[in-house]
């Protein structure tokens, strides 16, 4: 499975020190937007880099992104994060546009980088294009 994610984003980048911390299965890579692998990735899911309002998450079975894909990667996570899955609950046309919201005023609340997130030198080998 793989997590695209704006590597310039505090909080896009803070989510990905979170799923290092407890991807305990290590069955996460990650890619940067910034990145030609991560690129790809969201072209291929018809996502533009300009615009983007969201992670993806790229799985064997396909494409996920919103809430979609923060539910499956929690799910990966295991117990407590599985929890997560109670908020499904909640219909998507409700859900998507919350976390489409927060991702449009992800730079102003949270802050951004002047350079790409690099991961440690332990992790290092998880990030496509590092």
């Amino acid at each position: 499975m793989i997590v695209v994610f704006d590597a310039e984003c505090l909080l896009c980048s803070a989510w990905v020190q979170f799923l290092l911390r407890h991807d305990k299965r290590r069955v996460f890579r990650f890619a940067s937007m910034q990145q030609a692998a991560g690129r790809r990735l969201l072209a291929e899911a018809g996502l533009e880099v300009d615009r983007l309002e969201t992670l993806l998450l790229v799985t064997e079975h396909g494409a996920y992104r919103y809430t979609s894909a923060i539910f499956r990667v929690l799910h990966q996570l295991g117990w407590p994060w599985r929890l997560a899955w109670m908020a499904w609950v909640v219909p998507a046309p409700i859900r998507d546009p919350l976390y489409r919201w927060l991702a449009r005023n992800r730079y102003r609340w949270f802050g951004r980088r002047a350079t790409c997130f690099v991961p440690d030198a332990g992790d290092a080998e998880r990030f496509l294009d590092e």
